[in-house]
């Protein structure tokens, strides 16, 4: 059973919609889609926004009435989503939002007080020793607050495993030798070392990145060149193009051996005057 109160704001359909159209302009307000109580003494007129960057949204303007014989006023005038409006996704906090690789330079990243991937390590431990602890101590988790969990390690297993200087990679699969038995591979200490390690040529690309065991590229240490000799034929004969040399070389002593038979006729026949001469 309706109210007065329900009755007389359900009236004012037509006030709702010119205090929208004030606040918002006509040419965004479309059709009325009816209304909505939303309490005592409260009730909500919808109507559609034709605005073509808001589809499938309304306008909501909630009006409120005090008194029986009191005006009707205006609380709120909102746009609200209806069915089929598009709407952005779901609000996701940031630290979730993060992904792999995103701190940069500059960023700061706080870990949480909870993050599975850690738990409690030793604390207060100097007090324990008369001399500073070596970095061998701090491997095991000296003197550290958290230290990285056994779920931690797994999730890094896998990950690494998984990544581009695992087994799967292009470069790992285009080799036979692994990283395991490379000369540049450094083991991790630990668990993790068990898996992973660092290369340490500086001629690779891998050079100072954790790498699987079985990982792999072409500067895998014990990898030697092969030489090979290159084969030569047999020395060819052209003996076409040596005869016709042969004979112009002929040709030529013959002409030279010509020339000198007849500077010497001449001489001889040169003498032969001579002694006439003298003679007579």
């Amino acid at each position: 059973m309706t109210t007065t109160f329900e009755n007389k704001l359900n009236q004012a359909k037509d006030f709702a919609r010119q205090q929208l159209v004030e606040e918002i302009t006509e040419s965004r307000v479309g059709e009325y889609l009816g209304s909505v109580s939303e309490g005592e003494n409260v009730l909500t007129h919808k109507f559609k926004c034709v605005d073509k960057a808001y589809a499938g949204w309304y306008w909501a303007v909630t009006l409120a009435a005090s008194a029986e014989d009191s005006n009707v006023t205006v609380s709120e005038i909102v746009l609200i989503p209806g069915e089929g409006a598009l709407l952005a996704k779901a609000w996701i906090p940031w630290e979730q939002r993060v992904e792999a690789g995103d701190i940069g330079v500059g960023d700061v990243l706080p870990t949480s007080k909870t993050d599975e991937r850690l738990v409690p390590g030793f604390s207060g431990v100097e007090d324990l020793f008369e001399e500073t602890l070596t970095p061998q101590g701090f491997e095991i988790g000296f003197a550290r607050e958290r230290v990285l969990s056994v779920f931690g390690k797994d999730q890094t297993a896998e990950r690494w495993n998984k990544g581009d200087r695992g087994p799967n990679s292009a470069i790992a699969e285009a080799v036979t030798e692994q990283c395991f038995t490379c000369g540049f591979y450094v083991s991790l200490s630990g668990s993790l070392g068990q898996m992973f390690g660092v290369c340490t040529n500086k001629f690779s690309v891998e050079d100072g990145k954790v790498v699987s065991l079985d990982h792999g590229c072409g500067g895998h240490s014990e990898i030697v060149a092969t030489l090979h000799s290159i084969p030569t034929g047999e020395t060819v004969l052209d003996d076409e193009n040596l005869d016709d040399q042969m004979e112009v070389e002929t040709d030529d002593e013959i002409a030279d051996l010509e020339v000198d038979d007849l500077e010497t006729e001449v001489d001889l026949i040169d003498e032969a005057e001579l002694e006439e001469e003298s003679s007579n």
